[in-house]
């Protein structure tokens, strides 16, 4: 079974007991920034380490609190010299073991919090320390959003780094798309401010490569027009499935910007149940984009016109496995092309498959859920220059989620096996319906740990391998886990 030290073998990440210099590499970064330094023990040191899913939990030999972009300079520095394994943090959603926590010096960027609204310009800097529920917070009262996440929790850096799809992307592209500039802690200290005018090349490695390439501590984003929308969760039972897959295709169809649907297939108490996330982004939705939807029975429903924050915060009431557990999770992905109705039944198929097996099998309590995510198919034209993720933006490729979540470490190798060959099945599916989807780009945000990182990069992967030796040449970044190039 996966226990704690084969997750740090596979990822090629020492354990404590082998971090060379141990607490006296924490020693010297204390002495050396104005942030602060915690250790094992102490509630700030937890808070530091903590992330959404135990699975992606480690203890680390200190936790590090950098104060200013000169701090975490001098951290990297030091990490290079002493040849120290680390891991950066912002919101700590990442669900992968090893790359946004560590056996060796935690980075955790909370104070980077600060968020400057430009009017005139129409950006807006944020540090890469915020949630997207800070920032939607604070950009409520000028009338204005971003390109951000759909739940709460997700920090801001590994999300738009990583590619980022939101409520927002039918409208202006992924989160990354909408980055004017970045405030860098290059791996050999230096800070500097990285756009496309400065250095085109690795404006274009930034985007999409999370932290192969430094430590961004700022981000200038496009910033749009918001009011308030309309949406919410539906929640519906198993005798209800089947009108929710073909709602979901028929939904494909629809060519309005404004409107973004998921849809969510969880097995719970012993069947297969289903689940939408709505939004349209205007007070009321016309007639006629969720009717489907809307006209199926239901169990609960949670829809109304809100703020943009207040839809993203409800957003884990009545979702499945998005509320309750989620003691140790892990997500994979598949790349579609379609929503067809043979792939929706896939899906539901798995759900119903992995569910009553491990139903039959796991002791403790767990969840499985799909989710799908159907955009429209031009969301990628709307940035006309070139970005590390995805590698081509010749068609667009959907993403498409699986989170398992269970409670106990012993079952970690069982529930991520399955996790794999039901990936497969789905790509086999998808590509038994016409779709050649085995060897495209995945998500890097929903890609399990083990990824190959060709299935990430795909043709960038060469160009990033030289923007990366160019950048890095002593492998600094190499230290801390991720799809390394």
């Amino acid at each position: 079974m996966m226990r704690f030290s084969f997750v740090q073998s596979v990822l090629g990440v020492l354990l404590v007991s082998e971090v060379p210099g141990q607490t006296d590499v924490c020693k010297s970064i204390e002495a050396a920034i104005s942030g602060s330094v915690y250790y094992p023990g102490t509630a700030d040191y937890m808070h530091d380490i903590s992330h959404w899913s135990q699975l992606s939990t480690q203890s680390s030999i200190c936790s590090v609190e950098p104060g200013t972009p000169e701090d975490v300079g001098r951290i990297l520095r030091i990490l290079d010299t002493t040849r120290t394994p680390f891991a950066v943090k912002g919101g700590g959603h990442s669900t992968n073991p090893g790359f946004s926590a560590t056996a060796g010096v935690q980075i955790a960027m909370y104070r980077f919090s600060e968020l400057d609204y430009d009017a005139a310009a129409e950006t807006v800097t944020v540090g890469t320390g915020m949630t997207w529920d800070d920032v939607y917070a604070q950009l409520e009262p000028y009338g204005v959003n971003v390109v951000g996440g759909r739940v709460p929790g997700p920090g801001v850096a590994g999300f738009s780094l990583g590619g980022g799809f939101s409520w927002l992307t039918n409208q202006y592209g992924l989160s990354l798309d909408t980055i004017v500039a970045m405030e860098l802690v290059k791996p050999n200290g230096v800070v500097t401010n990285v756009t496309q005018d400065s250095d085109p090349e690795l404006f274009f490695g930034l985007k999409g490569t999370q932290n192969n390439l430094g430590v961004v501590t700022r981000i200038v984003f496009k910033t749009f027009p918001q009011g308030q929308v309309w949406g919410g969760q539906i929640a519906y039972g198993a005798d209800q499935v089947a009108s929710v897959n073909a709602a979901t295709v028929r939904f494909h169809k629809i060519t309005d910007p404004k409107a973004e649907v998921v849809t969510g297939h969880t097995f719970t108490n012993g069947e297969v149940n289903a689940a939408v996330l709505l939004f349209y982004d205007a007070p009321t939705a016309p007639s006629g984009v969720f009717d489907d939807f809307l006209s199926i029975p239901a169990i609960s429903r949670n829809v109304s016109t809100r703020s943009f924050k207040d839809h993203v915060a409800s957003n884990t009431e009545n979702f499945p496995s998005m509320s309750g557990l989620r003691v140790r999770t892990a997500l994979h992905t598949v790349s579609l092309l379609d929503h067809s109705q043979s792939v929706v039944d896939a899906v539901a198929n798995e759900t119903a498959f992995w569910g009553s097996r491990f139903a039959a099998q796991v002791p403790g309590p767990f969840v499985v859920s799909y989710f799908m995510e159907p955009f429209l198919p031009d969301i990628l034209s709307h940035n006309s220059e070139p970005t590390a993720y995805p590698p081509s933006r010749e068609a667009t490729l959907f993403p498409f989620a699986v989170q398992y979540a269970w409670s106990s470490s012993d079952m970690d190798e069982y529930f991520l096996d399955g996790m794999r060959l039901s990936v497969k099945q789905i790509t086999a599916a998808a590509v038994a319906d016409g779709q050649a989807i085995q060897d495209v780009a995945l998500y890097p945000n929903y890609a399990l740990y083990d990824t190959p990182p060709s299935r990430i990069f795909g043709d960038n992967l060469e160009r990033l391998k030289a923007l990366k030796a160019r950048v890095d040449p002593h492998d600094v970044m190499g230290l801390a886990g991720g799809f390394k190039l």
